[in-house]
């Protein structure tokens, strides 16, 4: 189907499945671990690779960025990108910089910030680990520690999230990593109302915003946060890897892209365009997914995978006795559920779970150990309807029975 078909697009469901390369043979419920590019995102970036290999060093020095003077006027390819992803999530282009992904963003804004022994970094209990992970360890380098915000399971309400933040809060938090949407548990979190409570409190704001941008709307500058990192590879349909930082105008100075090379010391977009030699087609690609989204209508491609996660999920407490673990105004295009006990309580059960649903059944769908319960998180995407979920329900139930 051509872009130009898309106004005479069938209803979302399987037949959009052949705009995926995915292997046929396995319904895939997983599309917010690490993404699924559609083929025309693929398509444009080979035409972008097939350009680079035919003349590498003009393409790369002359036309993503102005290193050697340019091949025509104008700002380089790699900031028109940013441009358009910048219209895309509420930002101004100059204040926005690609990164290979989230945590490379948030390592960044780590390493700039001047921490002092006994400073805190708040960081909710639902945190990403490798966020987590790279907070203790940058952190600690210069005597911070970590402080933990905790969300109860199941959340019923916004009000509760945003307590349990001003909670946590002390006279030592020097820094907040907020999620916008949580990973495992995958919360929709109320995050301008969030950023502003911490505002309250002087607090800067650091947004994990890995599974927003395309899954929901998204305005960084409405938003409010110091600093907003962001896949652009999961649910915006660019190639991995993909994303970006935000950050406010007036904390430019003194925060470096992850890798230092000749942009160093030039200004934001200079020093994040240039960060030695890669390959810039996921970059430059990624308005090719912006685009597609638009063309199918944003706003319809978020209700259909909300409303296909809010399905799967309310199908699983229904037929098999699961737990849903928010209201569904804190649901996004993700949604876990707590699995009976029937289904164990450890690492090794929900490996086993995990793997018997992709090897025996054919179903790649996120199955992970919480707090001694197994969870399960589905994934929305146009590509599934409801047909999948009745054969996820009738997988489960011939794997382990419902108590």
């Amino acid at each position: 189907m051509t872009p130009e078909s898309f106004a005479q697009k069938p209803p979302f469901g399987r037949a959009w499945l052949s705009h995926w390369k995915l292997d046929p043979a396995v319904l895939y419920l997983n599309h917010g671990t690490v993404g699924a590019t559609p083929r025309r995102v693929l398509d444009r970036q080979q035409q972008l690779r097939d350009k680079m290999e035919r003349h590498p060093s003009a393409f790369l020095l002359r036309e993503v960025v102005a290193m050697v003077g340019t091949a025509s006027p104008g700002p380089g390819l790699l900031r028109s990108a940013a441009a358009q992803v910048a219209r895309f999530v509420g930002a101004t282009p100059d204040n926005l910089g690609f990164v290979s992904n989230v945590t490379a963003g948030i390592n960044a804004v780590l390493r700039a910030i001047p921490f002092q022994p006994g400073d805190e970094i708040l960081l909710l209990d639902h945190a990403y680990g490798a966020i987590a992970g790279g907070a203790r360890v940058l952190g600690g380098a210069r005597g911070a520690s970590i402080r933990w915000a905790k969300i109860p399971l199941p959340v019923e309400d916004s009000a509760q999230i945003v307590r349990a933040i001003e909670e946590a809060v002390s006279p030592r938090t020097r820094l907040a990593i907020l999620d916008h949407i949580t990973s495992s548990s995958a919360l929709l979190l109320p995050i301008a109302e969030m950023t502003r409570a911490l505002h309250r409190h002087g607090v800067p704001v650091l947004v994990d915003g890995a599974h927003a941008p395309g899954a929901v709307p998204v305005d960084v500058t409405a938003i409010g946060a110091e600093w907003y990192a962001a896949n652009l590879h999961k649910w915006a349909w660019a190639p991995r890897s993909c994303g970006f930082l935000h950050v406010r105008s007036d904390l430019h100075q003194g925060l470096h892209a992850p890798i230092l090379s000749w942009g160093v010391d030039q200004g934001l977009p200079a020093e994040f365009d240039w960060q030695g030699t890669s390959d810039p087609t996921p970059m430059l690609a990624a308005p090719e997914g912006i685009a597609m989204l638009e063309e199918l209508g944003t706003e319809a491609v978020q209700r259909h995978n909300h409303c296909w996660a809010w399905t799967a999920a309310t199908a699983l407490r229904d037929e098999l006795g699961a737990t849903l673990l928010a209201a569904e105004n804190l649901v996004g295009t993700m949604a876990t559920v707590m699995l009976p006990a029937s289904f164990g309580s450890t690492t090794a059960d929900a490996v086993w779970l995990r793997d018997r649903l992709l090897f025996d059944k054919g179903i790649e769908v996120q199955v992970h150990d919480y707090q001694g319960r197994i969870h399960l998180r589905v994934s929305g995407q146009i590509y599934l309807d409801d047909r999948d979920i009745e054969t996820l329900l009738r997988s489960l139930r011939s794997l382990v029975p419902a108590s």
